[in-house]
């Protein structure tokens, strides 16, 4: 039994390393690469919790069709342009700011049991899960974190849009 949850923390650990490497590489396709690998690595551990339409949904929607669409905006990038331009410093803390905040509700928000009680856990086995029931768990009980995913993935697209753009001279 102590082999799940050393799994469960090496994959965590890992995905909050590709994470940051998302954040701090200076290159957008090394990036994008540290974006697929943190979605593989969060579909390895949906399948960890017994959810394997989940893994698959997310390996398959995320690491294939969105990191494709990043990819090709990417190429619009001047990758050159990019990699010279000097570290914003002050957008750096403001946003380190912005994580540690959003890690503190996080946590916060962790440690409070949802009113339908269902939590889970490794000592207590997920239940079983097709997709009539996760339609209705994402558009019922978590309607609001399924829109909330929604506008995180449109801010995004928008900002690797602007980024894609040329500057007018």
């Amino acid at each position: 039994m102590m082999l799940e949850p050393l799994t469960f923390w090496i994959l965590a650990i890992g995905l909050i390393v590709a994470a940051w490497s998302v954040i701090l590489q200076r290159n957008p396709v090394a990036s994008a690469l540290s974006l697929a690998a943190g979605f593989v690595l969060l579909g390895i551990l949906f399948l960890t919790l017994g959810s394997s339409f989940l893994m698959m949904a997310q390996i398959i929607v995320y690491a294939g069709a969105v990191m494709v669409l990043f990819l090709f905006i990417i190429m619009l990038l001047d990758l050159k342009t990019e990699e010279k331009r000097p570290v914003p410093y002050a957008r750096l803390t403001v946003a380190v700011l912005i994580a540690a905040a959003f890690g503190c509700f996080l946590g916060t928000a962790l440690t409070v049991v949802p009113r339908g009680g269902e939590v889970l856990s490794w000592a207590q086995p997920a239940p079983p899960m097709d997709a009539g029931r996760i339609g209705e768990l994402l558009f019922a009980k978590y309607v609001l974190p399924f829109e909330v995913t929604g506008v995180l993935l449109l801010v995004a697209t928008v900002g690797v849009i602007v980024l894609g753009k040329k500057e007018a001279k």
